[in-house]
């Protein structure tokens, strides 16, 4: 987290427009799209890893930007996906909060 921070520093972003949330949702769905042609085009894994660490610190720097406690966060979540049932769904598992409808 420190060397995002240290970059957000280094290029002002709090003061610049880099730390407004609507900006970011959109760089962040930027680099989602390309994690998806990196996937569907069959490119290495290495340019794989490249968007996804992108796209990393993308959401480490929107949790600096918000100023909210992603750790916290993640372990909270895990604690609750991890009480989660599995299905089976069109062939592939999910784990998810169902919700049957009666």
């Amino acid at each position: 987290m420190a060397a995002v921070q240290a970059f957000h520093d280094k290029h002002d972003f709090r003061n610049t427009g880099g730390e407004e949330l609507t900006y970011r949702i959109a760089l962040m769905a930027e680099e989602l799209g390309e994690v998806s042609a990196c996937v569907t085009k069959g490119k290495p894994a290495a340019a794989l890893a490249e968007e996804l660490a992108d796209l990393l610190i993308l959401v480490m720097g929107t949790d600096i930007a918000a100023q909210l406690d992603l750790k916290q966060a993640f372990w909270q979540k895990m604690e609750t996906l991890m009480q989660r049932e599995s299905r089976m769904v069109d062939g592939r598992i999910r784990v998810s909060e169902f919700r049957d409808v009666d």
